[in-house]
């Protein structure tokens, strides 16, 4: 069944179409790549599902309801929830702060409600801080959870990024290269997390240069050159993929 669909994105920028005519599903409790060299579009595509950036043409499709002309945080509040390229946390608050920003989509009482105390509140306030601890304890993060954000070391701020994500209390988690300046260690923590995240029924869609994790981890993979699809498939299929070869290694003409 699927979760989400793409039909014919189209996203140009200037005389640049950075995005052409692109499509392809997102299965519920998958895990899918989508990959392609530098350029390719990748983040442009992230961007469209999450309501930064608005098609030109096209339709996103998430649990069957229309995902274009809605903001971010509606988005946000459908289920979809992620993480970036470049860590973008709050690196004077504390790792709970941080994820408890996560937990606040979710929250029904304003600011009212706070200033003036009510019982009500309080509840959801507690609430949140036992669902933000619980982000952290899955990651493995809670220990930190009094600690600023600025001084997690780099691999940390990125696991920190997953689990404000993981607070929004999503159906699809999209993650942007989850793995960028990660050490061997970290990365193989990162893989494992990951097949943790899918089997808390979350389905996972990502953006990662390290083959060898998007290998191990995804069961379908999404290949973009020059924004536009030239190839899907499983693992094995995207390795032997002639035109998947020449986009990353070039031609002997080349």
């Amino acid at each position: 069944m699927s979760l989400l669909s793409l039909r014919r994105l189209t996203k140009s920028f200037g005389g640049l179409t950075a995005v052409h005519n692109v499509s392809f599903d997102v299965d519920a409790g998958s895990i899918v790549g989508l990959i392609g060299p530098n350029g390719a579009g990748k983040t442009t595509v992230f961007n469209l599902i999450t309501g930064i950036y608005r098609p030109d043409q096209g339709e996103i499709l998430f649990n069957n309801t229309s995902l274009l002309g809605l903001r971010t945080h509606r988005i946000i509040s459908l289920g979809i929830g992620r993480t970036f390229q470049t860590i973008r946390l709050f690196q004077n608050l504390s790792v709970l702060e941080n994820v408890l920003a996560g937990c606040h989509c979710r929250m029904r009482f304003g600011a009212v409600a706070a200033m003036l105390g009510l019982r009500r509140h309080r509840r959801e306030e507690e609430k949140a801080v036992e669902q933000a601890l619980d982000a952290l304890a899955f990651v493995g993060l809670h220990k930190n959870a009094l600690q600023l954000a600025k001084n997690l070391s780099y691999g940390n701020q990125r696991l920190l990024e997953v689990a404000r994500a993981l607070a929004t209390q999503p159906k699809l988690l999209i993650l942007d290269e989850p793995a960028r300046g990660m050490n061997e260690q970290e990365t193989q923590d990162l893989i494992e997390l990951i097949r943790r995240i899918r089997s808390r029924g979350i389905t996972v869609l990502l953006i990662e240069h390290d083959m060898n994790l998007v290998m191990r981890v995804c069961e379908k993979i999404v290949v973009l050159e020059y924004g536009s699809r030239i190839a899907e498939g499983t693992p094995s299929e995207i390795k032997a993929n002639p035109r998947v070869i020449e986009a990353y290694l070039g031609t002997d003409e080349e």
